[in-house]
């Protein structure tokens, strides 16, 4: 990771009013990981830290082992974002279906997304650092509205009995706390904002991997139908520049 994150310290440096710099830590020492963080932001200009969405050694992202890294976040003001893969060593529920790759494709990134968010939501992580900032990436928005309600109803009905309490709703943490990256042509789009707002989506054009939308990904997301020019210029430009601290 410290290798890498040198070496797009360098590349971002080309074109510094273009490219942002964001660090990859390894979340299987968190200690280590928040240590590479603090380095690589305040000596490489890094504007994040990037982890996987699937759990590492089997611990889920509420786990107090990872509170180094939210706490150098906090400190260093920069986001954590996840960001995930189809599969991985570790445990990852694109793994049961390593046969088929549209089904794991499908599935792994907005599945595996949903419980890391999950886990920040419900387990307490907000309320041990309220200055924490989440981006949750590549993995579209369509599941969010449903997600946060499904997650309110279950601290409604057994939020008593759980072992972390909560001191506000599931929802109003992601308000506050968290940004999700929508898809250049995320069909409904629309209707999420309609539920949410237009406060917590940032986008991803997925350059220059080959299912990308490059060179008419903005093309097709500007044509989007519903959405009113203040909404994507929020998710174009001022939720990025909030999420990152940019401007």
């Amino acid at each position: 990771c410290r290798a890498f994150n040198r070496w797009l310290s360098d590349r971002s440096s080309e074109a510094p009013e273009r490219l942002k710099a964001t660090a990859l830590v390894a979340p299987h020492d968190p200690e280590r990981a928040a240590a590479e963080a603090e380095r690589a932001v305040r000596d490489g200009g890094h504007v994040a830290i990037v982890l996987p969405s699937n759990p590492v050694r089997g611990r889920p992202w509420y786990d107090a082992a990872y509170d180094p890294i939210w706490a150098a976040a906090c400190e260093l003001d920069v986001p954590v974002c996840f960001h995930g893969i189809q599969g991985a060593y570790q445990e990852h529920l694109g793994n049961r279906y390593l046969d088929g790759l549209m089904l794991m494709h499908a599935a792994a990134h907005p599945l595996e997304m949903m419980l890391a968010m999950g886990g920040l939501l419900t387990g307490g992580v907000f309320d041990r650092f309220p200055g924490l900032r989440a981006g949750f990436l590549e993995c579209s928005a369509g599941w969010v509205p449903w997600w946060l309600w499904r997650l309110d109803e279950e601290q409604e009905k057994l939020g008593h009995a759980d072992r972390v309490k909560l001191a506000r709703r599931p929802s109003e943490y992601f308000a506050e706390h968290c940004f999700v990256a929508v898809e250049p042509d995320e069909a409904g789009l629309d209707r999420v904002i309609d539920a949410l707002g237009d406060a917590s989506w940032v986008i991803s054009t997925d350059w220059p991997h080959d299912d990308s939308g490059y060179p008419h990904a903005m093309d097709t997301f500007l044509a989007l139908p519903g959405l009113s020019d203040e909404a994507r210029r929020k998710i174009l430009w001022d939720n990025c520049a909030r999420l990152y601290r940019i401007g």
